[in-house]
């Protein structure tokens, strides 16, 4: 199905509705039957201008489905990206954050590396190289991953649309030495209610954390969108992502850093 036969506006306004609602909605690739990558992301983009006119910002990028393991648990085959809301931007204090639960419709959570972008990065043709050159710090990250797409029953289209089943994220301390290690190389565990949820290493995320936000503004340029500095990148999940609920306490541990440890109040 292509663009001129989807209603754009009118599927923003579902998610929006969604999203302030905590109501899912039907699949989109089942109730429309909309099987087009171009207009997943436009839908993306004018449920995003949604949130902007009610106040919201962009604060950088998120990039999913890095992982051959999340995209197993999910049923897609290639990763996606999409914006970074500055109301869901859960600041940590001394590594803890407390997320109010009642937030999200069916939240899960994964173990990812953020970027701090120092300098402008526009594709195509960036190379990991340049994203290490251009970043000013990195630091382990919780992502909380949420879908206004019943029962998780997505397709790529499905959660392209939704702005890549973004539901807020929160990291540990900058830390610009880290950028001296093989990201994929580096390991992380993430633990749930005191005992271990899942591990991970870099290399589960296409390859290497770099990597991810390379291809991420290669694709970005498609759109004519690049990174600023300032701008925040999750560069996508290490491990399978966990279902949370009210009452649950994550710890993730990143070699080389600092624990940070997100509750759902």
């Amino acid at each position: 199905m292509n663009g001129s036969t989807l209603d754009i506006a009118a599927l923003s306004a579902q998610l929006e509705h969604a999203w302030t609602t905590r109501t899912p909605v039907q699949p989109l690739s089942e109730a429309l039957g909309m099987t087009d990558l171009d207009d997943a992301y436009r839908v993306q983009q004018a449920w995003t201008q949604r949130r902007l006119a009610a106040g919201d910002q962009i604060v950088g990028r998120k990039i999913g489905l890095t992982s051959q393991a999340v995209q197993r648990q999910l049923g897609v085959d290639q990763p996606d990206f999409g914006n970074l809301l500055g109301s869901r931007y859960f600041k940590a204090s001394a590594g803890r954050v407390d997320v109010p639960a009642d937030l999200f419709i069916q939240p899960r959570v994964e173990g990812e590396l953020a970027f701090l972008i120092g300098q402008p990065l526009r594709g195509p043709d960036v190379t990991m190289q340049d994203v290490l050159a251009a970043t000013e710090a990195v630091a382990y990250s919780l992502e909380i991953v949420d879908s206004r797409i019943e029962n998780w029953r997505i397709k790529l289209v499905d959660t392209v649309a939704d702005n890549a089943s973004f539901g807020g994220f929160c990291h540990a301390d900058w830390q610009p030495d880290l950028l001296t290690r093989d990201f994929s190389a580096l390991s992380m565990t993430l633990s749930k209610n005191g005992g271990e949820a899942g591990t991970g290493t870099g290399v589960a995320c296409l390859e290497n954390p770099a990597l991810a936000v390379a291809w991420l503004v290669n694709t970005l340029a498609r759109f004519d969108v690049a990174l600023s500095p300032g701008d925040i990148v999750m560069s996508g999940a290490w491990m399978p992502v966990v279902p949370a609920a009210s009452g649950d306490e994550f710890v993730l541990e990143g070699e080389g850093g600092q624990p940070l440890t997100l509750t759902f109040s």
